[in-house]
């Protein structure tokens, strides 16, 4: 270990192990180390053992949830968007190559009380019963518009600026009601609250033929999903790393962060061993996590709470049409919150659980001071829990980019159920560090149906 590095890596959850695998492909020599004994970190998935062990030490698991080899079950739950950013970096890289992959059954959006599909297409929205007859025409004519948008036609834009003008005044072009905009904005576009609604179009435009070209891409749903967990995704990068020369190093506690006398990066020190680089990544864990750090520097801060349930059920959630696998959004307005809840399912499909057990993960942002009731509303859709565990965890972000001290801290993972806003950090701590942007190859994936 005492030797020198390019990057020394901390914590190996998803967000650290794509950038490990990408510095390692860029020619970075990379030291990549965890305080834990096991991939994943935050982002890990657990079998049976060691999710008692983490939720309820003094218990074993009942008899009747199967052998305990048949689980990986993920602390964070996330789907990969068929057409996304993930999706081009695991084909950059050509970490497909150690997954397997399988399509999520249906995304389903809550509206008055009832769980129905996101229709992602003018056919289906002609079918949905989210709309009346008259709002279906209308999102009918929205889809259309979305769908022959030429860059360089303005017969196409209906002489609307998606530069310019706000989502708010493309909806009001429509005529949209806003159950409709809920669904849009927040099934699709996947914002988690209604700030863009303000802001020019173009993100939230992208982010809609995003989810409708995810959707014609596999049918079903958007999303993907790998077997036997979301805790392969770092291990696929970790070899990766490893491959391009990178070393790893678990189980090995991080005792100091050594700093150079103007407050620069050194090194790290793990016991009698310091391993030196010129810059670190890590996550918030290794670096103070809210509390004052080295020389009284405080180095990140906490920016919200997410709580997540992890439910075990011993059937499909109810009017899904008995999917094995779905993401279920409750957006913010049709339960008077300023945040979405999300639920996430699996199943043994995914060889996440035993045969007929199903994994379900309800998880939100923190507004009050009782957050296990603020989840109530997605608890109620699951139908009889047959177990629940649920964690609170902070949102850490760092309060510096790295540039001067070359300490570069990612952000904790929030509570969308897809993996965009981890790619954005990826992208943008790569760019700090390289001082150049993140491009990548393009082509497509291959799911099971």
């Amino acid at each position: 270990m005492d030797e020198e590095y390019d990057v020394i890596v901390l914590g190996t959850g998803l967000t650290e192990c794509i950038l490990s695998g990408l510095l390692s492909v860029e020619g970075k020599k990379v030291l990549h180390m965890d305080r834990n004994d096991y991939y994943g970190g935050e982002s890990a998935s657990l079998n049976l053992t060691q999710l008692f062990r983490k939720f309820r030490p003094s218990h074993s698991p009942p008899a009747d949830l199967g052998r305990d080899r048949d689980y990986a079950v993920d602390l964070i739950p996330k789907f990969i968007i068929a057409t996304g950013e993930l999706v081009n970096i695991l084909v950059h890289t050509n970490v497909l190559q150690y997954l397997e992959f399988k399509q999520i059954a249906g995304s389903f959006v809550y509206k008055n009380g009832k769980i129905s599909k996101v229709p992602s297409t003018e056919v289906e929205a002609a079918k949905s019963p989210l709309m009346g007859l008259f709002e279906k025409y209308r999102a009918k004519k929205f889809f259309e518009f979305l769908q022959k948008w030429e860059e360089g036609d303005p017969a196409t834009h209906q002489g609307l600026n998606l530069n310019k003008d706000s989502m708010r005044k493309v909806y009001q072009h429509f005529g949209l009601e806003p159950g409709t905009q809920d669904f849009i904005g927040h099934a699709m576009a996947l914002y988690l609250d209604d700030d863009y609604i303000n802001k020019p179009a173009r993100e939230a435009y992208e982010r809609i033929v995003l989810y409708t070209t995810s959707m014609a891409r596999w049918g079903k749903s958007p999303y993907i999903y790998p077997l036997y967990g979301l805790g392969e995704l770092p291990q696929a990068f970790a070899r990766l790393s490893a491959i391009y020369g990178g070393t790893y190093m678990l189980d090995k506690p991080i005792d100091e962060i050594v700093l150079n006398e103007d407050g620069s990066f050194a090194g790290v020190r793990s016991g009698a061993d310091t391993a030196r680089a010129k810059m670190v990544i890590g996550d918030p864990s290794y670096f103070g996590a809210g509390k004052e750090a080295e020389g009284g520097r405080l180095r990140v801060v906490e920016d919200g709470k997410v709580v997540r349930a992890i439910c075990l059920l011993k059937h499909p959630i109810p009017g899904t049409e008995d999917s094995d696998s779905v993401q279920i959004i409750i957006p913010q307005n049709q339960v008077n919150r300023r945040n979405d809840i999300y639920i996430a399912m699996v199943s043994s499909t995914h060889k996440v659980c035993a045969n007929n057990i199903y994994v379900a993960i309800v998880s939100t942002i923190v507004e009050t001071s009782a957050p296990e009731n603020e989840i109530q509303p997605g608890l109620h859709l699951l139908g009889s829990i047959y177990d629940k565990f649920v964690t609170v965890s902070p949102i850490y972000t760092p309060v510096a980019d790295g540039k001067q001290d070359h300490v570069y801290i990612t952000r904790s993972y929030d509570a969308t159920s897809h993996f965009e806003t981890v790619v954005e950090d990826v992208q943008a701590v790569f760019k700090r560090v390289m001082g150049k942007d993140l491009v990548l190859k393009k082509r497509e994936p291959d799911a099971e149906h």
